[in-house]
């Protein structure tokens, strides 16, 4: 496998971004898609792991990385070599990324399918993530503010290819394979020969 010239895309499947609150069942519908598809889809791993803040700082401003962003004083991001290193064996890098990470993403030669998986409603997320009781009230008042900001953004016209609003698991996960089906039978059609 050949890695393109930069300005040309990048070789190898299209990779995958979803974005969408926490609570929207991002995870549910990835577990399904890794379970139904097993051997088509990779992750690219973060690069904060590994790296001193000055390493990541001159990367990001030579351009290496698709997106980064900065959380509770740690950098994170996705370098363009992580993602081709999945599409290096033939496998549909999937990228799951916050909104700032998907306009991040736009301006690069990336070229992967936009998909966000939303809640019906902001009741319904609340009610998800009491369920989970996993965090303390103000965690969860912030998670429903950076939601509530989430959906607005996520109404902008062509920012993503597709909207599913995760009301039904089945019919949601329906609609997500709907719109990754053309990729995985190429990555199968490449599998085979």
């Amino acid at each position: 496998c050949v890695f393109c010239v930069s300005g040309a895309a990048m070789a190898g499947p299209r990779p995958v971004v979803m974005s969408g609150p926490s609570g929207a069942g991002k995870s549910t519908l990835l577990k399904k898609l890794l379970k139904e598809f097993d051997g088509v889809f990779g992750f690219s791993v973060s690069h904060y792991h590994y790296v001193t803040r000055e390493v990541m700082q001159a990367a990001i401003a030579k351009g290496e990385f698709i997106e980064n962003a900065e959380f509770s004083g740690n950098m994170y991001g996705t370098s363009k070599a992580a993602v081709q290193a999945v599409q290096a064996k033939n496998l549909i890098c999937i990228l799951d990324i916050d909104m700032q990470g998907v306009k991040n993403i736009k301006r690069t030669d990336l070229n992967p399918i936009y998909v966000s998986i939303q809640p019906p409603s902001m009741e319904t997320l609340e009610k998800r993530l009491r369920d989970r009781k996993t965090e303390s009230e103000e965690s969860l008042q912030k998670r429903l503010r950076a939601a509530k900001v989430d959906m607005e953004i996520s109404k902008e016209p062509g920012l993503f290819d597709v909207l599913i609003i995760n009301d039904d698991l089945d019919l949601a996960y329906g609609k997500l394979k709907d719109a990754l089906l053309e990729e995985i039978q190429k990555v199968r059609d490449t599998n085979k020969s």
